[in-house]
């Protein structure tokens, strides 16, 4: 019972979503597709890992070419919504306001509701037994531990960004300073020595 219990769990989880992370360069944009049928819900996830001020321009269009949802500037958002036609549903991130800054991008898109994790469960009309109980509950748990999981990796991935960039400036200060140095201390030397350089008179004798 507990083998076929982990199996239910497993299937169950994150049942429908798909993951990614994208390059999207400076004054450009992507776009994903999507066929969905009339009635279903999905949700979209977002958030900017690196890159600029960690913001993107996002919208969501439907089979119709209408916008039913678009932010600029974003740097995470969620979007849920239920579709009212069938068809190809199309999502976009841009970063065409941006002419130097390239951008990486995480999304989740979630499609339909979660399947129920043990056969029949919504059409029950006895109560769970102790063990469905705790399947149900040990679920919830495993989804809540991967939503906080997800969080803190992206976390960790912006702040790792923000080091790496942060390093890079003090390194190239360093080097100007560096150069800076330098160059001030040759013209240093330069300078006191032509102040303690003995300059000897020319000789403007005649001989007779």
């Amino acid at each position: 019972v507990r083998a076929l219990c982990l199996a239910a769990l497993l299937g169950a989880l994150r049942a429908g979503a798909t993951e990614l992370t994208v390059e999207l360069p400076d004054s450009d944009r992507r776009c994903f597709h999507q066929e969905l049928e009339s009635g279903t819900k999905f949700t979209l996830d977002y958030q900017v890992i690196s890159g600029g001020h960690y913001d993107v321009d996002c919208y969501v269009e439907d089979p119709n070419g209408k916008t039913i949802y678009q932010e600029t500037k974003k740097q995470y958002d969620s979007f849920p919504h239920h579709t009212e036609v069938k068809g190809v549903y199309t999502f976009c991130f841009s970063n065409e306001f941006s002419t130097f800054s390239h951008k990486i991008v995480y999304f989740d898109f979630q499609v339909g509701d979660e399947p129920p994790i043990l056969p029949d469960m919504n059409n029950r009309v006895t109560a769970l037994t102790q063990m469905e109980s705790a399947c149900v509950t040990i679920h919830e748990m495993l989804n809540s531990v991967i939503d906080s999981q997800t969080h803190y990796r992206l976390r960790e991935a912006q702040d790792r960004s923000r080091a790496e960039e942060l390093n890079g400036r003090v390194s190239y200060w360093s080097v100007g300073e560096t150069l800076i140095l330098f160059v001030v201390s040759i013209g240093q030397v330069v300078l006191l020595k032509s102040f303690f350089t003995e300059k000897r008179p020319g000789s403007g004798g005649t001989s007779t």
